[in-house]
């Protein structure tokens, strides 16, 4: 690992600190960059999520993609997560914690909202920083693009109804360009980008002769495009920690004027994302998944499609809403969760029976 990738959860720190600070110097810089936005989707932000995810498309081999239907588990796991269970102990979470535990604290009106906006998270599973994880926990990159992609196809289909279910409303307004302008640009440009690059850089045959080498140098030779993945990896964590900077640059006066309101929000959606992970995690190792399936598997699961949620959040119940807020929170707690959530994947490996199934 990098020096980057090593003290990977110090820079987060610091750059979730100069966020906040920068937000609140110079908030009418931060408002402007906020609303360079198309169908709600942030361009800055995608532009700095692109560049993260670049790198880890370039390792997605379409070779090996059709072989994955026979180890088909991992995909059905992630499934059962995503659309039967994440979406149900999201609202009962909501439910209790501002309709019972929280109940003093909060005026109803508002804790309807607060819970409409954690449903909404708990129904839109993540589609860009999976990749992120995946590479940090060393995941197979295959076959988290498959699990994304199949995950973006069922959205489509089921993101209304479950909404509309648990919400309890029948007009749910689906942004649908959010949705789709997020996939265009959050998986298929950088992986038309990763294809490209992969083909122009993988010489088969260089490949071949080192393979077939008895030398000694051939156990440490390495291919063009080996050199070149090796060489993008501090532009992807850049990326990462510039999306950090950004988003609480964003909300930074939000979470200074609202420190209880967040701080109430944030509790249920911690217990949420542990609680999740640890029911994924733990079915993966039950099921006997390799290490760097279980890995994305149970990062999928966890982490949330913000970009979605906050969006409908705004058209529903407006951008001041206690629901925009609880999206936003989610925004927030779910980087550094998900970095300490890496941190115990990574040395958990030993756990599970690393063979392929």
């Amino acid at each position: 690992m990098g020096l980057f990738e090593r003290y990977l959860t110090l820079w987060v720190g610091l750059c979730i600190f100069f966020g906040v600070l920068l937000g609140n110097l110079f908030p009418s810089l931060f408002q402007w960059v906020a609303a360079q936005e198309i169908a709600n989707v942030n361009i800055p932000v995608a532009i700095f999520i692109w560049v993260m995810i670049y790198p880890m498309m370039i390792q997605v081999d379409f070779s090996s993609i059709k072989d994955i239907g026979k180890k088909p588990k991992g995909i059905i796991l992630t499934l059962i997560i995503n659309w039967l269970v994440k979406p149900f102990t999201m609202a009962l979470l909501g439910w209790l914690f501002f309709k019972v535990l929280f109940v003093d604290f909060v005026d109803p009106q508002t804790a309807t909202e607060y819970i409409a906006g954690m449903i909404l998270l708990g129904v839109a599973p993540c589609t860009a920083m999976v990749f992120v994880w995946s590479h940090l926990t060393k995941g197979d990159a295959n076959y988290t693009l498959v699990q994304v992609s199949v995950n973006d196809i069922i959205m489509i289909f089921a993101f209304a109804p479950i909404t509309a279910f648990l919400l309890g409303v029948s007009d749910v307004t689906v942004p649908w360009g959010t949705l789709f302008i997020s996939v265009v640009l959050y998986v298929v440009i950088p992986l038309v980008a990763g294809i490209v690059t992969r083909k122009m850089l993988d010489n088969k045959k260089d490949t071949d002769q080192l393979s077939n080498s008895n030398s000694p140098e051939s156990d440490t030779a390495v291919t063009k495009l080996d050199q070149f993945i090796h060489s993008v990896k501090p532009i992807s964590i850049a990326g990462l920690l510039a999306t950090v900077v950004l988003l609480f640059g964003f909300q930074a006066q939000t979470i200074l004027a609202n420190p209880l309101a967040i701080v109430l929000i944030a509790i249920p959606l911690l217990i949420q994302t542990y609680g999740i992970f640890a029911i994924t995690y733990g079915a993966a190792k039950f099921i006997k998944l390799p290490h760097n399936i279980a890995a994305p598997s149970s990062m999928i699961g966890t982490s949330n499609f913000f970009e979605l949620a906050v969006a409908v959040a705004i058209s529903l119940f407006g951008l001041q809403s206690g629901a925009a807020l609880a999206t936003v929170v989610g925004v927030l707690v779910e980087v550094p969760v998900m970095l300490t959530l890496v941190a115990f994947v990574n040395r958990t490996g030993h756990w599970f029976d690393n063979k392929q199934v």
